[in-house]
Parts: structure tokens; sequence; C-alpha cells
């Protein structure tokens, strides 16, 4: 099966998010099944600059924001990637500094609507084929709003290739206004309330929902929470309609990668059959990386690892705020890395300076820290407020870290909260707050740290963890067996 894999961003080239690291383990996970499959990415700086052989394609003019654009088709290597790589190169709109969408500076960049139009238009006329390829899709597997185009400009074509959408965050939904609608000499029939119109504006987002033959989200669970006004950002009625064709797919985790008995950025390697003293080990290093030097006394505590980024979807002002009764009430540490909001980063770096022997924060992030708090920490704290699929509480599970999380999206797909009943079944995995509020996130900080205290409990809930199959094979499988069935 010939399929054509579009998203805005692939690790290790470039990753803002957990779209990168799908966009990269998806597609490998697919070819081992057997498909052929093409991976197309814009020609960023700083992703061109990570490449080995080029090799140029050809050429095509492509329509952009009240001008045309010669887009450079690249065929390119890099160690990471078996599957074959497509660079769209076109240095007015990708060859800049800075995030993929964001100047510098911290703000969207202002022709991100003409960036990604012209991207989309490239995928679907290299889909059909348009370059003389000789390679024709039969499936273009798309991702999130930057690529919400490309199934409307393939809507209407005829013999086209079927289209898959995939939402990975529904919060980011690819807003423009009218007059860059009309500037991009997009297609008129689709402005309207069944069309792309979203509130006076266009959305990417909802042509991607509108046009595509089928829409899949990241877990079965977040499938069914955009389809309510708490968590539908206004697209509910929208997914309502399309009910009929949105799957919920839970994404899997690179094992190679993430992997405790071969991972470079560890100090000490384990497994699930035999775990000490790697965690102790790692445990030890991640607390050396912030000076402690940790005796035994100090390694019996609790450690509870967070790496995410510092805004409230991710719950670190319930975290900020739970932290003085957690430190008055229990004797555990906590070590948080990652950026974000300035008000949160001050908090926490204020907090660091009230508790300097038991709060640990690493304002930025460090892929070598990340893999070592997986590794080194007891428990890892995720209280998201939503969590589409959410990928580190899977890495911790892997690890032998039970995560701490909020019962939302993938969170609540993955983790079986811990109660004498699940333990005895042997299916808890971890501790589960039904609400995201303080009250909440101390009673399962609490509950984690007494079934810590009893070796015996806390070797089995470990045990469950890193024994789940956690990669992407089964969803692999799924997709394959979705993209089979709109292609009969």
């Amino acid at each position: 099966m010939r399929i054509l894999f579009v998203a805005s961003e692939s690790y290790p080239l470039v990753k803002t998010g957990g779209l990168g690291d799908v966009a990269y383990s998806l597609p490998h996970a697919l070819q081992e099944q057997g498909a052929d499959v093409r991976m197309l990415l814009p020609g960023y700086r700083e992703l061109l600059q990570e490449l080995d052989e080029v090799r140029i394609l050809g050429w095509l003019h492509i329509q952009g924001s009240g001008r045309s654009h010669d887009v450079r088709v690249l065929e390119a290597t890099h160690p990471a990637f078996s599957v074959k790589l497509l660079i769209a190169d076109c240095q007015e709109l990708y060859d800049r500094p800075g995030n993929p969408y964001l100047h510098p500076d911290g703000y969207d960049w202002p022709d991100n609507a003409e960036r990604y139009t012209v991207f989309s238009r490239l995928a679907a006329m290299l889909s059909m084929d348009l370059l003389g390829l000789d390679w024709r899709a039969e499936v273009v597997h798309c991702h999130d709003w930057q690529t919400g185009l490309v199934p409307a400009f393939l809507a209407s074509e005829p013999d086209r290739p079927r289209t898959v959408f995939t939402i990975h965050n529904l919060a980011y939904g690819g807003h423009f206004p009218h007059d860059e609608f009309m500037k991009l000499h997009l297609p008129g029939y689709w402005w309207s309330g069944e069309g792309v119109e979203f509130y006076g504006g266009f959305s990417m987002l909802k042509a991607g929902l509108v046009y595509a033959d089928s829409i899949t989200t990241v877990s079965p669970t977040y499938a069914d929470e955009i389809c309510t006004a708490q968590f539908g950002y206004g697209m509910q009625g929208v997914l309502q309609a399309n009910r009929h064709k949105l799957t919920g797919i839970l994404n899997g985790i690179d094992t190679q990668l993430w992997n405790p008995s071969i991972d470079p950025y560890i100090k000490a390697h384990y497994n699930a059959a035999r775990r000490n003293p790697g965690k102790r080990i790692n445990k030890q290093a991640l607390l050396k990386s912030f000076s402690v030097e940790a005796g035994d006394e100090f390694l019996e505590k609790p450690l509870i690892g967070m790496v995410c980024r510092f805004v409230e979807q991710k719950g670190i002002d319930l975290v900020a705020e739970a932290i003085p009764t957690l430190m008055k009430e229990t004797q555990a540490s906590f070590v948080i890395i990652g950026a974000g909001d300035h008000v949160h980063e001050e908090r926490l770096l204020k907090l660091q300076k009230q508790y300097p022997d038991r709060l640990f924060v690493y304002i930025g992030y460090s892929e070598e820290l990340a893999h070592l708090v997986e590794a080194g920490a007891d428990m890892f704290l995720m209280p998201s407020r939503f969590e589409p699929c959410g990928l580190n509480q899977m890495y911790s599970l892997h690890y032998g870290t039970p995560p701490i999380v909020n019962h939302t999206g993938g969170l609540a797909d993955t983790v079986v909260d811990t109660t004498p009943k699940t333990l005895n079944a042997q299916t808890a995995n971890g501790f589960v707050m039904q609400e995201p509020s303080v009250t909440a996130l101390i009673d399962a900080v609490l509950r984690a740290i007494d079934v810590y205290a009893n070796k015996r409990s806390w070797a089995k809930l470990l045990r469950t963890g890193m024994q789940s199959d956690l990669g992407w094979k089964n969803s692999a499988l799924r997709y394959l067996d979705l993209y089979q069935h709109l292609l009969a």
C-alpha cells in the first residue's frame, strides 16, 4: 500500500511536541508491516542542515498569498529514517530561524496561513504524481491543522487518494481571517458553515475534519471528549456531525528510543525482570545532576519527577500549589523539568528557594535529563487538565516509574488506578485523579507514597507497568485496517 505521510514536524529533524514523535514512529511502524511509505516535511532551515544526501526531484509552481512560489521538491536521506524522505524547499517560506510556527520572539509567524497552504497544495499535487515521479499515493495521512487543507484540495479530484486526518491536539485550530482566505485564492465554495468557515474566519483544522475521508485522534477517550463542549474548542458540532468517520487509535511509543535496557542517556540499564540496582543508580545520578550527593537515607525517600511544558493544560499550577502541603506532610522530593509561561517558571523557582533540599527545577528542555527522570524518579507526575494521548505516562510505565495522572484522554486509556482489587488482579500500574484539582492531586500523591512504602506491592506495580505492550505495532495494524477499509 502506497502511503504519503504529511506532517509539519518529525523527530529527530524537528520537534515541538508529541506530533514530532508520532510522525517519526508511526510511518516506520507502517513500513515494518509492509507498507510503502513516503514522508513529506517542510524544508525548515535547521531541518535542511541535518540532512545527509539530497537529490532534487523537480519544481512545482504553487499559488501562495497574492503571489506564486516555485517550490523545489527534494529527496533526502538521514540516518534515523528508513522511510523515503521528501522535503518541500521554499526559502521564502521556511528558511528562517526559530520554532517552525513561531518567531524567535515568541509570536506566530505572520505568514503561517500562506506557509502551510503552500505546503498542503504541494502535498496534494505530489500525492497525485503531478511531478511525474511514477509514484501515486493510495492514502494520504495528514496531521494537525498545518495539513488540514490537504484533504480539502483532494476532495474534488477524480481518481484521488483516500485521505486520513489525525487530530493530535484540538486546542490548535489553525484559525485565520477571511481576508487571508481571499489572498490565498482558495475555492469560494469552501466558504460556508459546512466548509472551512469558522466564526467569521477560516480554520485549517476544520477543513481536515470536513473534507477528510476518515478522522482519527490519538486515544479512544479523547475521541469521545472532543465531541463535547468542554473539550471541543467550538468544533464539537462539526465532530458530532462527522462522528461516523471519527476513530480513536492510541499512540504507541518508540521502544528503541525509550527502553531502559539500552537507553544511552541513563546511568545504568535495567529491565522488568531485574530493576535493581539500575533504578537506584539512576536515581542517584539524577540527583547528582542537581548537585545532590544522595546517601542511602535520602535514596530511600520517594522522588517524584515531572517533565512538561509549563502551561495550565499540564496542571503545572496545581503542582505548584500542592508542593507546600506535600513538603509538610511527606518526605518526598521533586524534580521538575520544563519551560513555558514565565509566571509558572518564576513560581517554581521561588518554591525551589523555599525548599532547596527537596525541590529541584530545571528551566528548559534536556533530552538526557528527560530520560534520566524516567529512569531515576520513583513516580512521574502528569496531572493534565486534558491530554489527547500523552507519551510520558507510557515512557514512565516502560521505565518502572508509576505515573500519577488525571483521568482524561490517553491518560485514562493507559493508566489503571491502584486499589487493593487492581493490585490483586495485577492490572494496577499507576495512580489516577478523578478531577484536576489540588485536593485530588495531593490525595493521589499520598496514596502513591503509601504504596511505595510497601515494597512487595510496589514491586508488583512496577512489574505490571514494565511488562505492558506499549509499542507501535498494534496501532500500526489498526491504521492499516482503516486504510484498507477506505480503499475498499
